[in-house]
């Protein structure tokens, strides 16, 4: 006559409850340095690997308390010896950075220069005296011969449009 099949605990609930939740193996992991800071992954290893050695969880062998400890500590003390042959290189200047080459912004210039090109005489005047000589309202308004209202509706109107034909040649924001 066969045996009947045991029935697995429950591996999830046992492992969330008791000593092993609250802190590494209750307490074990501090012996080889183990930080909460650390992400959990010498746990999550021993989890894993009970997942996959569900004969610990035999009741004939035992508590599988002694052997999760036991591969707690392994995967601990195999993480501090391989932290000693790749150590961790801390300099106290930062890598250095990229250096521009100005073709970006030499190609925005381009891309906007065409798109000026493309708009109105009067929206091109009145962005020409906002934006690249930095006039403000009034003095634009006194250079180009319209009253201050008519800068404002322009200036409006004139980045509008900009903004279409920026679109058009596939400048995005």
């Amino acid at each position: 006559m066969g045996r009947a099949p045991t029935r697995r605990p429950d591996r999830g609930v046992w492992l969330t409850r008791g000593r092993f939740a609250g802190e590494p193996a209750g307490g074990h992991g501090r012996e080889v340095g183990w930080r909460w800071g650390s992400g959990c992954g010498p746990v999550q290893e021993v989890l894993l690997r009970a997942w996959r050695h569900p004969e610990v969880f035999d009741a004939s062998r035992g508590s599988p308390r002694a052997w999760l400890v036991r591969t707690l500590r392994n995967v601990l003390i195999d993480e501090w010896r391989a932290r000693d042959v790749r150590p961790e290189v801390l300099t106290d200047a930062p890598p250095e950075r990229r250096t521009s080459d100005d073709i970006d912004a030499a190609l925005q210039s381009l891309l906007v220069t065409d798109a000026l090109s493309r708009l109105s005489p009067q929206h091109r005047q009145v962005l020409l005296e906002c934006f690249y000589r930095g006039h403000s309202v009034a003095e634009a308004a006194a250079r180009i011969g319209v009253p201050p209202g008519t800068v404002k509706s322009r200036t409006h109107y004139a980045l509008r449009a900009l903004r279409l034909t920026l679109d058009e040649l596939g400048v995005g924001p």
